[in-house]
């Protein structure tokens, strides 16, 4: 498939890797911008070669948010059903078998920091601010505020939906949006060994521990343990289970299957 705003690449090591190609808008959402995501995601998800996913920006941002001049001359009805579009890549992410690591430089703010807080994981350049910076336009971001407020917890969720300042790097590590802070000068090579690292673990126990998470995430502290020890049991049925244990009693790299 062939996108407009988007560089997407599977190159070795079994990384997928989605780059937001608008550098002059600072590669704000657009609604083609908001489809091809989506769609690049879910190929990705489809792709045996690939195991990890990595998203990034094109230019000196990762990506400012939403593009406004699409907001003029909407209905009420035509509204939501604009935003619901822009904000189903963030949706995306969490039904997808593979893991997904925002790579963060520059600014993410609005839908962009959404993007960074509804990925798996995130790595960022020390040069990096983020924030929920709507509100300061006369809007706001009820939409990112969600995976946002996973990260931070509700008191924080609230002042960054309500006060749209921009935070830096170390301070966004520190509230739980960002797993690394590295050098901008590294980030790539950071981002991508890291990726790489993740893609050797076995596929299988990737997936079942991703999809297990996110399904038990609202429920009750019994029922986690309940889906979490069902989902422990299944992947020990698979072959990979077995190749991963006997490939550690004999010293040497295990060769997944995926099944």
């Amino acid at each position: 498939m062939s996108y407009t705003h988007l560089i997407v690449e599977v190159g070795e090591g079994f990384v997928g890797v989605i780059s937001l190609n608008r550098p002059e808008q600072l590669n704000t959402f657009n609604s083609l911008l908001a489809e091809e995501l989506t769609a690049a995601l879910l190929a990705m998800d489809a792709d045996p070669m690939v195991r990890v996913v990595i998203i990034k920006g094109a230019g000196k941002a990762f990506c400012a948010g939403i593009d406004i001049t699409e907001l003029a001359d909407k209905t009420a009805m035509e509204y939501q059903q604009w935003i619901e579009h822009m904000e189903q890549p963030l949706v995306a992410i969490s039904r997808m078998k593979k893991p997904v690591i925002a790579q963060v430089h520059g600014v993410a703010a609005a839908n962009g920091m959404g993007l960074v807080a509804a990925a798996d994981l995130a790595i960022a350049a020390t040069n990096t601010k983020m924030g929920l910076t709507a509100i300061n336009v006369g809007l706001n971001c009820v939409g990112p505020i969600i995976p946002v407020a996973r990260c931070v917890g509700r008191k924080k969720a609230l002042e960054l939906l309500l006060y749209g300042e921009l935070i830096k790097a170390p301070e966004a590590q520190a509230l739980g949006l960002l797993n690394r802070v590295v050098d901008k000068e590294v980030l790539e090579t950071e981002a991508r060994t890291w990726a790489e690292t993740l893609a050797k673990k076995s596929p299988l126990a990737v997936q079942i521990a991703k999809k297990a998470f996110y399904t038990s995430e609202d429920m009750d502290y019994h029922r986690q343990f309940d889906l979490m020890n069902e989902a422990f049991a299944r992947l020990c049925t698979t072959r990979d289970a077995k190749e991963g244990v006997q490939a550690f009693l004999e010293k040497r790299i295990p060769r997944w299957q995926e099944r």
